[in-house]
């Protein structure tokens, strides 16, 4: 089909109304299938030939039929007589009407016109409100501008935009960056579509995966595993089509360490560091740093000491090839709090004397306001206190840890690991402690890693 003005008028308009949500088009087809009755979600295409579809019709290719009309309409939450007026019939003219002056005024909005408008009532309302800003909904303003000036990308700025939220992450509380690096991803997503054949592409998906897997973080230290684990699959794949190596190792072992940390099984966490360190190929990375140290804490967890001891042995000899131009704790990086942090792990896990150097190491490196690592390092030295047979110790200063960082914020994802640690460490006579209860009890709140 050759478009018409009429058909190009109404994709645009589907179009403005798909983009002004943040909506990709493929998250409007899979919309749109949910949004259908059964007895018509039955008849539809599959999500990616209904994409297709969507596509055909913002480019004005293929008209949109009735039923597509109410599919829209439902899916975006507007009448479908004032989405679609092309399709109301005209109302009864009067007879003496001048056709000439039926159309007054020097101007009609068009479309972009209009979604600007409306991204502008959503972002005063969400700021009157001290509500969030619809993703998306600022640049929609703003986008006259760079539309004008070509949309160009820079990338030295997205890089440090990624920086920045890396090296906020460990100081915030948990989950507070979430709606901020999904705005954020939505924009690069948006960039990757207008983009999509130059050589700008590698760049933003490289952005895209560092973004998406602080996003995983921040997800895992909430507690939503399942969405944590989602992100960090999006940041593997974006960091795969990058063809970067450094952030294909980074998504890898990183996420090897947060499975590990929530408990995933073993073969899960070796299989992603395993990854890591095969795609590394010997070359130093922060996430080469970080698969090792996954490998050294999961060998740590099923008591294998050479194992843990092998991977400690790699994981220092590539802390030592690294960069340490920098002081900044992000989890993209890996500097020597993590380096310390990640033995002291693995060897109170082990129950091993040097755990305690590594732990006060660790604490010495931290700044105060890394709340969260540093209250999992006062539990694993709870830990080493009762391995080391000062049970009551260890209990009295878990308790302790706990209670004070419960009366300034909320727990973060993880204590409850670290506490079961302790808890089983804890001789079989000694379980049944006023101390032990009242530990298991504030258990409920949890800790991020660092």
């Amino acid at each position: 089909m050759v478009p018409t003005a009429t058909s190009l008028r109404i994709g645009a308009r589907v179009r403005a109304e798909r983009k002004s949500r943040g909506l990709v088009v493929l998250d409007l087809a899979e919309q749109m299938k949910e949004a259908a009755p059964e007895r018509v979600r039955r008849r539809l295409p599959s999500s990616r030939d209904l994409e297709r579809t969507i596509r055909a019709h913002e480019s004005g290719k293929r008209g949109i039929g009735p039923r597509y009309r109410i599919l829209y309409a439902r899916t975006f939450g507007i009448d479908e007589d004032e989405l679609f007026p092309e399709f109301v019939p005209p109302p009864p003219t009067v007879e003496d009407e001048d056709p000439a002056t039926a159309k007054t005024g020097d101007h009609t909005p068009d479309e972009g016109d209009e979604v600007k408008r409306r991204a502008a009532l959503q972002f005063l309302a969400a700021l009157s409100a001290g509500a969030a800003v619809p993703p998306g909904a600022l640049e929609t303003i703003l986008s006259g501008l760079d539309d004008a000036l070509g949309r160009p990308v820079d990338l030295t700025e997205w890089e440090a935009i990624v920086r920045e939220y890396g090296s906020q992450i460990a100081f915030r509380p948990s989950g507070a960056l979430v709606g901020d690096l999904t705005s954020e991803i939505i924009t690069v997503g948006e960039l990757l579509k207008r983009h999509q054949a130059t050589d700008d592409v590698p760049g933003l998906l490289r952005v895209r995966a560092g973004l998406t897997g602080l996003l995983a973080i921040d997800l895992g230290d909430m507690g939503r595993q399942r969405e944590a684990r989602t992100a960090w699959s999006a940041a593997r794949r974006a960091a795969d089509a990058s063809g970067d190596r450094e952030m294909r190792v980074w998504t890898r072992g990183r996420s090897a360490q947060d499975a590990q940390w929530c408990g995933r099984p073993a073969e899960v966490v070796i299989g992603l560091a395993d990854e890591a360190i095969e795609i590394a190929d010997g070359n130093p990375s922060f996430g080469l740093a970080r698969a090792h140290g996954a490998r050294a804490a999961i060998a740590a967890d099923q008591g294998d000491a050479t194992g843990m001891e092998a991977s400690l042995t790699a994981l220092k000899r590539t802390f030592d090839r690294l960069p340490h131009d920098s002081l900044t704790w992000s989890p993209l990086t890996y500097q020597e709090t993590q380096l310390r942090w990640d033995e002291g792990y693995a060897r109170t896990q082990m129950g091993d004397g040097k755990a305690e150097k590594a732990l006060d190491h660790a604490l010495t490196l931290y700044p105060p306001e890394a709340t969260s690592p540093v209250l999992n390092i006062h539990i694993m030295q709870a830990t080493g206190l009762v391995q080391s047979r000062d049970v009551e110790g260890g209990l009295q200063k878990a308790i302790a840890t706990l209670q004070d960082d419960g009366r300034t914020r909320r727990m973060a994802a993880g204590t409850t690991l670290l506490v079961g640690h302790l808890l089983r460490a804890l001789p079989e006579q000694a379980q049944a402690l006023p101390a032990a209860r009242e530990l298991r009890e504030l258990a409920s709140g949890r800790a991020v890693m660092a």
